[in-house]
């Protein structure tokens, strides 16, 4: 109690400083290592420490000398279990990203982006190529991306029209982008069990549908048959979506300045406008 009694206030503001370093490099941690396998690790790691308090507090002997051999280990296991998400944070705190607000890109960086898959889409759309692109944004898809070839590749528009030239060997799954990468392509994605969903719709629309049900991710859908462009968000679908609405909407979702209750709504509203359209 004489802590409290004896502080100064610049003892008190050290103190606010140092458990707000310590919370915003925990914080920074856990955005990290969303939608890796890390965070299984994460628990894993939590589970030893419990264990470890337990039989310290009961007194377990054995119990507790096991835990403290794995814990004179511990920076080792750390540095080989988690090497993939240690080596991100330091490149990304050598080119100063590590205290950004996110994963969102650059305006520029954003607008390139898209202007390269746009390209990619309205060639393929025009020769009737199939293709399904899947942009992961808060929600990580990390398991969907181990299922396929890891590519971790900058995105151009030819590279998307090669991964997806029929008979290819990637072409007949999915192309998942994180932030600026293609991190992976022929990738395996649920699909949507929706019944309500048209009978029209094959395997390559029902798998954009059903991507964007279980994650906030975003699909785009180019059909083979029509050579229609389709864009997938929150379980719904907008079939032969224009270019010009399809370029805002990527810019809208992709930059993730909206959030909440309001993100919501922008979306319902951006699918009735869009429908709206489309029967006027």
């Amino acid at each position: 109690m004489s802590y409290f009694t004896d502080s100064s206030w610049q003892d008190w503001l050290k103190d606010i400083i140092d458990v707000g370093i310590v919370a915003f490099i925990i914080y920074k941690v856990m955005i990290l290592v969303r939608g890796t396998r890390a965070v299984q690790l994460l628990k894993g790691v939590f589970v030893l420490v419990a264990t470890w308090a337990i039989s310290s507090w009961f007194n377990l002997f054995t119990l507790k000398w096991l835990m403290g051999q794995m814990f004179n280990w511990g920076i080792v296991m750390v540095l080989i279990l988690f090497q993939p998400e240690l080596r991100r944070a330091l490149e990304q705190l050598g080119r100063g990203k590590f205290f950004s607000r996110g994963s969102s890109l650059d305006a520029a960086d954003l607008s390139d982006q898209i202007e390269e898959i746009i390209r990619a889409v309205r060639s393929m759309a025009k020769r009737k190529v199939g293709a399904l692109i899947v942009f992961e944004r808060k929600t990580g898809v990390s398991e969907m991306i181990e299922s396929g070839i890891a590519m971790e590749s900058r995105i151009s528009s030819e590279l998307l029209m090669n991964i997806f030239t029929p008979n290819s060997p990637l072409h007949d799954g999915a192309v998942i982008v994180r932030g600026n990468q293609i991190m992976a392509a022929g990738c395996y994605l649920p699909l949507s069990e929706n019944p309500f969903i048209s009978k029209e719709l094959g395997t390559r629309h029902r798998a954009g549908i059903g991507v964007s049900e279980v994650s906030d991710a975003i699909s785009l859908i180019v059909s083979e048959e029509t050579g229609q462009i389709s864009l997938s968000l929150n379980g719904l679908i907008v079939r032969d979506i224009n270019e010009e609405s399809l370029i805002s909407k990527l810019h809208e979702e992709l930059s993730q300045r909206a959030d909440g209750l309001k993100k919501e709504s922008s979306i319902l509203a951006f699918f009735k406008k869009i429908k709206g359209d489309q029967h006027g």
